[in-house]
């Protein structure tokens, strides 16, 4: 209940904020203030419009949305929930699994990275500016989800694929607010942006 609470307010207050930009930004044109485009204006709507897209489809948003598709997996998967119980026969050989599929893939990202010209390497044979470095959220993300893959599915929190796909939309699920969040504050720094 408080967290819902805490969301509430932190949507309430970016939507009032949006709403005093808008307003602030058409009050200082009208006074002439030089540097401020106003949100109300022709020009401010064309704007608005036609790069509303552009403004929440930014790499954030691919993030959380990979982020919360592995956090939905490892939490369904049960790997970080034994807390001080001891570990049966089950999980023990769950996070061997678990550290073997991590290690596998660990080698193959090295493989990918490390090796003179590699695949994932800059033009200029760095990591700086490389496909791996724009890429390395949803290489971590790859990697939770198939460690607690490994997990689930030897203790049996996973039996079919329709658990693993209910599994990773429940982490969409349970991270919606930050969606809802995150589209209005890219929303707002933007308009911010355009205005000033």
């Amino acid at each position: 209940m408080r967290t819902k609470r805490v969301i509430g307010w932190i949507v309430g207050f970016l939507i009032i904020a949006e709403v005093v930009v808008v307003l602030l930004s058409w009050l200082l044109s009208a006074t002439m203030t030089t540097g401020v485009r106003p949100l109300l204006s022709s020009e401010g709507v064309r704007w608005f419009f036609s790069s509303y897209v552009a403004i929440i489809g930014a790499p954030w948003l691919v993030w959380l949305l990979l982020l919360s598709l592995a956090g939905g997996c490892m939490y369904q998967s049960g790997i970080f929930r034994h807390g001080s119980k001891p570990l049966g026969k089950l999980q023990g050989l769950g996070y061997v699994v678990a550290v073997i599929m991590l290690v596998i893939y660990v080698a193959c990202i090295l493989l990918l990275t490390v090796a003179p010209h590699a695949v994932l390497l800059s033009a200029t044979g760095h990591l700086s500016a490389s496909p791996f470095s724009r890429a390395l959220v949803p290489v971590i993300a790859m990697g939770l989800i198939v460690c607690s893959l490994g997990y689930g599915i030897v203790t049996r929190a996973f039996t079919s694929i329709a658990d693993v796909c209910a599994s990773m939309t429940d982490g969409v699920r349970k991270a919606a607010p930050l969606f809802l969040i995150y589209v209005l504050m890219a929303q707002l720094v933007e308009s911010l942006l355009f205005v000033f």
